[in-house]
This record gives C-alpha cells, sequence and structure tokens, in this order.
C-alpha cells in the first residue's frame, strides 16, 4: 500500500467499518519511516493521515481534526517544536514527539510544547502503539467535589474544574489545557489533600506501562502553573512536596 502526504489510507476492505477509527495523523519526513509508522498504526485500526513537513502538518491536521499526532522533532520548513506550539492554538489531540538523538530529550523537556509523551529512536512500531492505546485509555477521574453542589464543581478559591464536562474557569474566565494538562489537573484535585508522586501521578495519567523520564510531569506541572498564573512561589493551585512530587493548594 502506498502512502501519499495528506492522503487518507485505510486498511481492510471496503466493507469493514471504520466511522469509530481513532484519526490518527504521522508527520514524519522520511518516508519509509512514515510508511512503517502508517502501515502499522492502520493494521491496528487506526486511520491514518501522513505528512513529510511541517508547514503541511499543521494545514492537514486543521482538516483532518487528529485524535493522535506522532510528530517528528526534526522536519523540513518547520520543525516539530514549531508544528505542537501552533497545534495546540486549535487542537487538543494527543501528541507523541519522536527525536533521533537522546540529547534532543533535554530540548523537549525543557521546552512548553506542549506534547504528551516522547519516543526516542529507533523504537518498535509496538511500542508507539502501546504508548498511543495507553493515552487512548487514560481514566477521566471523576471524583467528589471539593464543595458538593449542584454543578459537581471542584473549587479552589478562584478556580472552578468540571471533571464531568472537562472545563475550567480561573476569576469565571475558561482555562484552554491540553487533555493531558486537564488529566494531570483532574488527578491533583479529585484528592487534593494527597502528596503524589511523581511515579503515582505518571500511572495515573501516561498509564502503568510507560517507561521514561519521570521529569516530564515537572514540564505539564510548569504548563498548567503558568496557564493558571500560578507561580512556583506562591502555588496557590499547584504545591511542590519537597521529596515526594505534588499536591492541590487552596487557592488562597
Amino acid at each position: 500500500m502506498a502512502h501519499s502526504d495528506r492522503t487518507q489510507t485505510s486498511s481492510g476492505g471496503a466493507d469493514l467499518p471504520a466511522p469509530a477509527a481513532t484519526r490518527a495523523l504521522v508527520v514524519e519526513d522520511e518516508v519509509e519511516m512514515a510508511t512503517v509508522i502508517g502501515d502499522y498504526l492502520e493494521r491496528e485500526g487506526f486511520e491514518v493521515h501522513i505528512s513529510h513537513d511541517g508547514l503541511d502538518a499543521v494545514a492537514t491536521a486543521r482538516e483532518f481534526d487528529p485524535d493522535i499526532v506522532v510528530l517528528d522533532l526534526g522536519l523540513p520548513g518547520q520543525d516539530g517544536v514549531e508544528v505542537c506550539r501552533q497545534l495546540r492554538t486549535f487542537s487538543d489531540a494527543y501528541v507523541v514527539m519522536l527525536t533521533a538523538r537522546t540529547d534532543e530529550i533535554d530540548t523537549l523537556i525543557g521546552l512548553s510544547v506542549g506534547a504528551d509523551d516522547y519516543l526516542t529512536k529507533p523504537f518498535s512500531p509496538r511500542e508507539l502503539v502501546a504508548r498511543l492505546r495507553a493515552m487512548l485509555r487514560r481514566p477521566r477521574p471523576i471524583g467528589a467535589p471539593v464543595h458538593d453542589d449542584d454543578e459537581g464543581l471542584r473549587v479552589f478559591g478562584p478556580l472552578s474544574i468540571d471533571p464531568i464536562g472537562r472545563d475550567v474557569w480561573l476569576n469565571s474566565q475558561p482555562i484552554a489545557l491540553t487533555r493531558t494538562e486537564f488529566d494531570l489537573l483532574a488527578v491533583l484535585s479529585e484528592r487534593p489533600r494527597m502528596a503524589y508522586s511523581r511515579r503515582q501521578l505518571i500511572e495515573d495519567v501516561w498509564g502503568q506501562t510507560w517507561v521514561g523520564d519521570e521529569h516530564l510531569v515537572d514540564v505539564h506541572v510548569g504548563h498548567l502553573r503558568r496557564k493558571l498564573d500560578d507561580e512556583a512561589s506562591t502555588s496557590r493551585f499547584i504545591r511542590t512536596v519537597r521529596g515526594v512530587g505534588y499536591r492541590m493548594g487552596t487557592g488562597e
């Protein structure tokens, strides 16, 4: 089966049902690598689009509205970091960044690009699919609200979290979060008195099978703090527990 830029592909015969297939956008400039990833995802039941450069990837994402984006860091024209930044202006798709060099992991961790996970090359397609499946299986925590009310909101001072509708408001203004950012905030707010270790948060948000640098949690906590105007020094909403990890603050 041949793949081409911005071409929808499907596996099996035309009579196979696929309307509920998870949409995956593969952004990889190495054609052979992109084809291998795309073919494997299709065999796993994903509906796949492929782009080979950053500019096309953003345009395709707007049209295709993917659930998952597999995004190479080193792309011609517009690199993966910039593509991810642009994606985050209109999409909450899960983003897995691919990097060819281990020293680029520090770059990914240090940048607020909004990616949900990363893999270093070489990797097996099976490992990639396992990561994607883990993200798609993430539980959407729905626990008892901090203050019981008819709407079931969790309220921390000026911060309100609706775990059912997956909405967040700060000072009555809506806050746009990625799926991973919301999942992380939902876990912390479900048991606000509990101090979570990074490993606990990894298991609750990324899944028990996730393997990688646990400081990825710190990156997403940093994203949340910026969006919630929550300085690390004051920690109104997300507090650092030395030697342990993080817990929710009161909002005051």
